[in-house]
């Protein structure tokens, strides 16, 4: 049987079968994942059940999991409004409120015009509301106080902030569950 392959994934880990990433959870389209596995860039760890392309003469199972063959090490994360997000966990760090990323803003703890950076240790996820209630004033002067101080997270701590997040239905194929929670603790009766 063959399914409709639009919008289907394969979930990229690394050497040693962990994620690559998980902020954002490291996936590649079917076919960029087809092409490794053909070329032998990275090893087929698993497939998807029923899900087949063909070719004039021969009919392949379609990767569900991949794996790199030489670990790569991760780096510095990179300072992006996502990440920002995600360090902050989607949580305006004034009021407290979880938001869609749509609906948060980022504000300078210590404003620019008062010498504040744009850098990781002064910016923080915000609602709009209490984005406009600090304004241009520091957070002491706005009479607010922060959830937590701003810093530059690792990749691990963004990581740990990803497996946090919750996913929607359909986000994370079955066939993956195995390696996303690798090294979950196994609860016994």
């Amino acid at each position: 049987m063959t399914q409709n392959l639009n919008g289907l994934r394969t979930l990229v880990l690394n050497a040693d079968m962990q994620p690559l990433s998980w902020a954002p959870l490291s996936v590649w389209s079917w076919e960029d994942a087809f092409v490794a596995v053909h070329r032998e860039r990275v090893i087929q760890v698993k497939t998807y059940d029923d899900v087949v392309v063909h070719s004039a003469s021969r009919t392949y199972e379609v990767p569900a999991v991949v794996a790199l063959k030489r670990y790569r090490k991760r780096k510095k994360v990179a300072f992006t409004r996502y990440h920002l997000f995600l360090r902050d966990e989607f949580t305006c760090q004034y009021c407290g409120q979880r938001f869609a990323a749509k609906e948060l803003t980022f504000d300078h703890v210590v404003p620019r015009s008062k010498g504040g950076s744009s850098s990781w240790t002064n910016i923080v996820a915000s609602c709009s509301a209490d984005n406009l209630r600090k304004a241009n004033l520091t957070v002491k002067q706005a009479g607010m106080k922060l959830l937590r101080r701003p810093f530059e997270p690792t990749v691990h701590q963004l990581d740990q902030a990803a497996r946090r997040l919750p996913f929607t239905k359909g986000e994370l194929h079955q066939t993956w569950m195995d390696f996303l929670y690798w090294d979950a603790e196994i609860i016994t009766d």
